[in-house]
């Protein structure tokens, strides 16, 4: 299954201008060009290429606090929505929103490669349990293994 997701305009064009692969043969740009979209391998791949942490390949706790927090802006980001815009969302709140995901995105990343996954791996066995339990008719309700 080729699952492809909507890459941020906007931090791709910011990560190109600031890559250090420019001018080094990596072909960033050419390889990326902003009109195209990215699969979750694509994505991995690049975003492995800035993920400086200690111990990287054998650490699961940074990334995991990383992506807790970064979810935790994202949850603190609505809340403020909520007590300072009357819950209106404007163009400006979903860029800012939209940053912060990739943030999440990014965190994830490094989570799902420290466990060996790819994202493609967990997407495809999110969607495979979702038809699962759509099927089976236990999409309500909670617990894992419903």
């Amino acid at each position: 299954m080729f699952v492809t997701f909507l890459y941020f305009r906007a931090g791709i064009a910011q990560l190109a201008r600031a890559s250090p692969f420019q001018g080094e043969g990596h072909g960033f740009e050419s390889r990326f060009p902003l009109h195209k979209k990215m699969n979750f391998d694509e994505y991995q791949d690049i975003t492995d290429k800035t993920a400086i942490y200690p111990n990287r390949g054998k650490n699961i706790v940074y990334p995991t606090l990383g992506l807790t927090g970064e979810a935790g802006d994202v949850a603190e980001k609505v809340k403020k929505i909520i007590r300072d815009k009357d819950s209106n969302i404007d163009t400006d709140t979903v860029e800012l929103i939209k940053k912060e995901l990739g943030d999440v995105l990014w965190y994830l990343s490094q989570v799902a490669m420290e466990f060996g996954l790819t994202l493609n791996d967990v997407a495809e066995g999110n969607v495979k349990k979702l038809r699962s339990r759509k099927k089976r008719g236990t999409l309500k309700g909670d617990g894992d293994n419903r």
